[in-house]
């Protein structure tokens, strides 16, 4: 449908549209049917005459339609063109409802909007001879009766003011007809106590504007990203907050980019002044962050603001530079900050409380229309296993990127034009209007608190610097330089507009800026009398968490016999009115049910479930997410079982015991980077469950680089922010081409370093049973990536017996070859390997008869255990040979990595045996792949 209706150019489609609505009002697009509804009801406020005959359309007479209410009919001139002009008068009002944003003076750099030719009266067939002529409409100011110039009026200061609304793409009709209501009785019921609203404005923006001006004073040419310009979004995070209590909403969750991050840190978050000047010192050192610490405008925040009607806590999240990549972590926080908070309920179990919890993202303009994560982060917002409630989202509109013009930044024609994905309330606000920003954020609370959909606030402003403060923007905009500089500031127009209006005199103005003067002045010389004594301990106030170092110290994870067969149990009783699917009932549970009985035969995804289960009982929760992660890529999990005649669902580790952990199993959009964004998040939070995210081919995490390099390798050096996030790479090499063998396992050792991650490549099902246990039984927390199997999941020998799994057992950061070597002094050669290609090699050696080689597996790469390889051999005291030996190509795998650490090790040569350098992971033929396959095996016994 065009997003406008013209009524006389477009009469014959209008009418062909309203035919098909009279017999099936879901047969036309939401907007016309929206039309159409509003037409109806305009008609039938027409008095009913005497006899009907004529049909009516929304150009001519009208009917009614099947079911509905009556419309009139008309049966004269007069009353035919009283119809067309009702008719007329509702298209009017549908296109101001969705056009008039078009036209409004939302850019504080416009003196006035150009008016749309699309809204002009005779495009709907009105002019100057109809503007005394009365109309009215229930779904316009409730029904009042008024002259057609005070409609045009009406529309004018409700939709093309100060704010732009667009609203009319939302399909529910409930949500649409709220917003509808809610923007039109603003004109007819003003805010309340407007000159207090204007003062606690004033307040806030020269709090934002003075403290600017203080750090350039005092700091000169030091990079801060001021929010110069942009000073109205501090009216916007404070009416919100201020409204937190009355309106149920405990804790915010925030992210944003470092633009006006300092002047939120200090004068929203509230953190220690003196810290952040400190921060801005040339003898500033993070001493507080064990690691390397990161530049002041990344760093966050937690604090509780108290508050009239109560306390809220907000946590502004650390980020990189990396612009929107911090918004699935935020909402993962948000979202584990949820369930915490709703844990004590009686009914927690059954039904999170949301609305708790508020995630705020502010964004840039060019960053929330160029970054494609965004339109990933929107979409998870109505998912079952990711909604947070409703995010309010603040674009800080400078009208420019780093020196790019809107013009070359995107193709829509606003920035928010993605939101419109999942129907989100959009608000164009002029960002120098404190009165229409206050509503705007009232308006953003309230529909999210009411609906739990996400609300979209875009502030149009301006940036009176650089892209930092030794940026020159005149290089490539000299006109709008020029323009900004001879403007006064927001603060500025704010003083004079509360003096012409009576609200404060000249003399309050001058107190109160002295006052906020004052305040950052001595905060100012406190930490220089602070730094002169050498006492650092009264800046610290990050976010960071301490933890002990890491240990290879064994760690006790088997579990009792009786409490495995009784998850076992769980796992393989089916309630009799449930239908399984045949094959699933014919082998995959009399498989497991078999390995419980015989005590052989553990396979990958029972070992999972296990651990799972264990966890579960001990009261730790467990969140699996990822793509397909509920059945699982390679068929293999089953987690979610499906009635085979009703698609009812069965979940097994929902039903072990009657007080457990919660097991939460979700299978994500179609997405990496935000999903394993949105994990890491909820696993910083929630230490209390156990979060792993699978990727479907463990090639595709490369879809989430940023995260991965940003975030979860690097956050506690950065911040001192652990997490214990468990990353599942399906990895192998099996002959399915280039982008379904690698999990790049070598682009994560890259990332090790000082502990940060542990990265492993299991042979054994029970070596990943207690490395999922030993994840939340350890002092410290760590992330885990796993070389995850694919081919061994259904390999016969890939399985562990269940001794394995019992009291007395842990994980083994390196597994000896399991060969009865009668004579160790034979041995003259050792190979070195990690994951699948074990069996591989295990296999050549059967077949030719290799004895005189052993195999030793280095199943955690990293941190390496250099002590275990030693001990394990030591016994083979005539070894001549060492090799490593990988499926990977020689510049991929393990390789560069593990070979100095090997040599250091064995003191001497390790040589290695592998596929040659290539550009590409693997070969896409599989002729080509086995060639290669039994030439790195024959190569690694004799090389």
């Amino acid at each position: 449908m065009s997003s406008t209706l013209p009524a006389r150019q477009n009469v014959a489609v209008m009418e062909a549209q309203y035919v098909r609505w009279q017999q099936n009002p879901d047969s036309v697009e939401p907007a016309w049917a929206a039309f159409f509804e509003g037409f109806e009801l305009g008609m039938a406020q027409l008095p009913k005459p005497a006899t009907s005959a004529a049909q009516a359309s929304p150009a001519s007479p009208a009917s009614p339609r099947p079911g509905a209410q009556n419309t009139p009919t008309a049966s004269s001139a007069s009353n035919n063109q009283d119809i067309s002009f009702f008719a007329r008068v509702v298209a009017l009002i549908y296109n101001y409802r969705t056009l008039g944003h078009t036209q409004a003076h939302i850019n504080p750099l416009e003196d006035q909007p150009e008016r749309n030719p699309r809204l002009a009266l005779d495009q709907f067939g009105l002019g100057e001879g109809d503007m005394d002529r009365i109309s009215w409409n229930d779904y316009f100011r409730h029904g009042e009766r008024m002259p057609l110039r005070d409609i045009v009026a009406a529309l004018e200061d409700t939709y093309c003011a100060n704010i732009g609304f667009e609203f009319m793409h939302i399909h529910n009709t409930e949500v649409r007809h709220w917003v509808r209501a809610r923007i039109e009785d603003r004109v007819r019921l003003p805010l309340a106590n407007a000159h207090e609203i204007s003062r606690k404005a004033l307040e806030w923006v020269l709090e934002a504007e003075i403290f600017e001006n203080f750090l350039g004073k005092r700091f000169l040419g030091e990079k801060r990203f001021s929010n110069e310009g942009g000073e109205g979004a501090m009216i916007l995070l404070n009416a919100i907050l201020e409204a937190c209590p009355t309106n149920g909403v405990r804790e915010i969750e925030m992210g944003m980019s470092h633009r006006g991050r300092m002047n939120v840190l200090a004068n929203f978050v509230r953190k220690s002044l003196t810290t952040v000047l400190y921060e801005f010192t040339p003898n500033y050192e993070p001493d507080s962050v064990a690691g390397d610490g990161d530049v002041k405008y990344h760093l966050g925040y937690e604090s509780y603001r108290q508050l009239p009607d109560g306390e809220v806590r907000i946590s502004l999240a650390a980020n990189p530079s990396h612009l929107e990549a911090v918004n699935s972590i935020v909402e993962g926080k948000a979202r584990a900050r949820q369930r915490i908070l709703s844990e004590g309920r009686e009914d927690s179990s059954e039904q999170i409380n949301r609305s708790l919890v508020l995630p705020i993202l502010m964004h840039g303009d060019a960053a929330f229309a160029g970054q494609g994560s965004v339109a990933e982060v929107l979409n998870l917002s109505q998912l079952a296993g990711y909604r947070t409630g409703g995010t309010i989202h603040i674009i800080i509109n400078n009208q420019i990127g780093f020196t790019t013009m809107p013009t070359d930044a995107r193709s829509s024609s606003y920035a928010t034009d993605v939101a419109k994905m999942i129907e989100a309330p959009i608000l164009h606000v002029n960002g120098e209007k404190p009165i229409d920003l206050y509503w705007a954020a009232m308006f953003a609370l309230e529909f999210r608190q009411k609906f739990g959909r996400d609300v979209v606030i875009d502030m149009y402003c301006y940036r009176r610097q650089g892209h930092n403060e030794s940026d020159q923007a005149a290089f490539t905009q000299p006109a709008i330089s020029r323009k900004i500089s001879g403007r006064p500031t927001f603060g500025k127009l704010c003083k004079e507009q509360m003096v012409e209006e009576g609200i404060l005199g000249k003399e309050e103005l001058e107190k109160l800026e002295a006052n906020l003067w004052q305040r950052f002045e001595e905060g100012y010389q406190k930490m220089l009398s602070l730094t002169e004594s050498g006492d650092r301990t009264a800046f610290s106030g990050s976010t960071a968490v301490a933890q002990p170092d890491y240990s290879h110290a064994p760690v006790p994870t088997g579990i009792e016999m009786e409490t495995l067969q009784a998850i076992g149990r769980k796992l393989t009783q089916i309630p009799d009115s449930f239908n399984v699917h045949p094959t699933l009932a014919k082998r995959f549970i009399p498989r497991r049910a078999k390995a419980l009985d015989s005590g052989e035969g553990f396979d990958w995804a029972f070992a999972e479930s296990l651990a799972f289960g264990s966890l579960l009982l001990e009261g730790i929760h467990v969140r699996l997410s990822g793509q397909d992660v509920e059945r699982g890529t390679f068929s293999q999990r089953h987690s979610v079982l499906y009635d085979h005649e009703t698609t009812e669902q069965y979940i097994p580790l929902l039903h072990l015991a009657e007080k457990q952990g919660k097991f939460c199993v979700h299978n994500s959009l179609l997405s990496e980077f935000a999903v394993l964004g949105f994990d890491y998040g909820y696993s910083l939070t929630y230490s209390k469950m156990l979060s792993l995210w699978e990727a479907q081919f463990g090639d595709f995490a490369n879809g989430a680089q940023v995260i991965i390099d940003q975030f979860i390798c690097s956050a506690e050096s950065k911040w001192q922010l652990p997490t214990d996030l468990v990353i599942l790479l399906p990895h192998g090499y099996e002959g399915m081409g280039p982008e379904h063998s690698s999990g790049r396992l070598e682009r994560f050792l890259q990332l090790c370093a000082e502990r940060n991650m542990v990265v492993g490549n299991f042979t054994t099902p029970a070596q990943y049973f207690h490395a999922l246990r030993r994840q939340k039984h350890r002092g410290f927390r760590k992330p885990l990536v796993l070389m995850s199997p694919k081919s061994l999941l259904g390999n016969a020998d890939a399985v562990s017996p269940v001794e394995d799994f019992l009291e007395g057992t842990c994980f083994q950061e390196a597994l000896p070859d399991p060969h009865p070597f009668e004579n160790p002094e034979q041995v003259d050669r050792i190979i070195f390997c990690t994951g699948k290609v074990y069996y591989d090699l295990i296999s050549h050696r059967e077949q030719h008869g290799h004895y005189n080689t052993a195999i030793i597996r280095i199943e955690q790469l990293y941190p390496f255990h250099r002590q275990m390889v030693e001990a394990m051999i030591a016994p083979f005291s005539s070894v001549k040979h060492f090799v490593w030996c990988q499926e990977e190509p020689l510049n991929m795998g393990a390789w560069s990595y593990i070979w100095p650490r090997l040599d250091r090790t064995v003191h001497g040569k390790v040589r290695y045996a592998g596929r040659d350098a290539a550009s590409s992971p693997a070969a896409g033929s599989k002729a080509m792949h086995y060639r290669e396959q039994n030439q790195l095996l024959a190569h690694a016994f004799t090389v």
